[in-house]
């Protein structure tokens, strides 16, 4: 297919005042390709990107997008906008889910989410899991245990044709911000990755500052979003981290008082599964999330629910943010289970190695309950509440200091709640003085 011979048009207009403006855009299509005879390689469709302009915020708006010269238009879709910036303006509903998939259980979270009506929503990276599948469609829950043979790892792309016409009742109108997790490597010829996730998504790298669609910033209402990328340089002489010192020293907290981060794999995780697995990336940025005061941090990666009390370097600080793993969306890789603390549980340090950035600074506790031991023997106080059950978190922002958080599992009736905190921010506590930066 050449995009050049599609046109990528939308047609757009507020609620009942109908579809007036027409914004143009460009067109693309990405490829799979592997250097070894039998492999199935793999070209897209035609992925259309447009930016909409203009448009005022927390408003309702009509749009059709395609090539009206062919013609081949979609049907007519909605979608509403964002607040403006703002200390008393806030999405109603902000959506956070995480190692999606494509199963029966991502159909029960999905529809559980739309259930609750949505104004945002936050993917924390795996969305489709095409890596678990060969080149020819063949899947399984593990790759390495199945395909242990095979000379470089493969995908199965038309997976994500399918995710995206499965998301699409959602996605055609409720914003959705995506980062990337593991499952979106997808390595390919001349070691390329990422290729899906680029195209596919759309970023405000340019916008915030990025040079990178890994990592990015944005705004919704009075709340300010950082985006981070656990499979990038998150080291301290690295560009994501130097954007983030820029971006953090940006933020007007009279303007926006709520600062949330996310990236996919977690800090403090008490499962055995990826347990402490990112910790390079924490030495690295923890100290300057905790500087600029973040208020709650969502990541993936594992496969289970857990919302940690407000810590820092391991320790609880009424200061430092609360921790949510929201790994549970459907994935295919099953539940996570087994806990760290559990007798018999406890990885060796040797396993906790970030096998994507080739880093490695787990060790034991020096301090605390847990001093001299790689492992807490009990559940750690820094860990609220953990649950192995598939769902989504839903995050309602009331004003300057409250927010109401909700998990809903996907086994209970819809509206029933599996875990409800007010987070509580103390700016006068927690007072932060950003550098200013011109």
């Amino acid at each position: 297919m050449d995009p050049k011979t599609v046109g990528s048009v939308v047609k757009y207009g507020r609620w009942r005042f109908g579809m007036t403006k027409r914004a143009m855009g460009h067109s693309l299509v990405y490829s799979q390709l592997y250097p070894f005879k039998g492999l199935q390689n793999y070209t897209s469709g035609i992925v259309h990107h447009v930016r909409l302009t203009g448009l005022k915020p927390n408003t309702f708006y009509l749009y059709q997008c395609g090539d009206p010269s062919i013609p081949a238009m979609s049907d007519v879709h909605y979608f509403r906008t964002m607040p403006a910036s703002g200390p008393r303006s806030y999405p109603g509903r902000i959506a956070i889910i995480g190692d999606l998939g494509l199963t029966y259980n991502t159909t029960s979270t999905i529809d559980h989410l739309m259930s609750n009506h949505p104004n945002l929503v936050l993917l924390i990276g795996d969305a489709s899991y095409a890596n678990l599948y060969l080149t020819n469609g063949t899947g399984a829950d593990c790759y390495s245990c199945a395909f242990s043979d095979t000379p470089i790892h493969e995908t199965y792309q038309p997976r994500w044709d399918y995710w995206g016409r499965f998301m699409q009742p959602l996605v055609s109108k409720v914003p959705l911000m995506m980062i990337e997790g593991n499952h979106e490597i997808e390595e390919q010829i001349e070691k390329k990755t990422f290729a899906a996730y680029s195209a596919r998504f759309a970023f405000p790298s340019e916008e915030s500052g990025s040079s990178s669609t890994f990592y990015y910033s944005f705004n919704a209402g009075g709340i300010h979003f950082v985006m981070l990328g656990g499979y990038t340089d998150y080291n301290k002489s690295g560009d994501q981290y130097q954007w983030l010192k820029k971006d953090l020293a940006k933020v007007d907290r009279k303007v926006t008082p709520w600062l949330v981060a996310t990236w996919h794999p977690p800090w403090y995780s008490t499962y055995t599964a990826h347990y402490r697995e990112a910790e390079c990336m924490r030495v690295a940025m923890e100290d300057l999330l905790y500087k600029y005061g973040v208020d709650i941090v969502f990541n993936g990666h594992v496969h289970a629910y857990e919302r940690s009390n407000r810590v820092y370097n391991y320790n609880l600080d009424p200061c430092g943010p609360v921790h949510i793993t929201i790994g549970d969306g459907g994935n295919r890789e099953k539940m996570a289970i087994t806990h760290a603390d559990e007798p018999g549980n406890c990885p060796k340090p040797s396993t906790t190695l970030d096998k994507f950035m080739g880093g490695f600074c787990a060790f034991n506790f020096t301090s605390g309950p847990a001093s001299g031991k790689f492992c807490w023997d009990r559940q750690p106080d820094y860990s609220a509440y953990r649950e192995s059950s598939f769902g989504h978190g839903i995050l309602e922002v009331k004003n300057e200091t409250h927010a109401l958080w909700t998990w809903y599992r996907n086994q209970d009736a819809y509206g029933t709640t599996g875990d409800v905190v007010y987070i509580v921010r103390q700016p006068d506590r927690c007072p932060v003085e950003p550098d200013v930066i011109n």
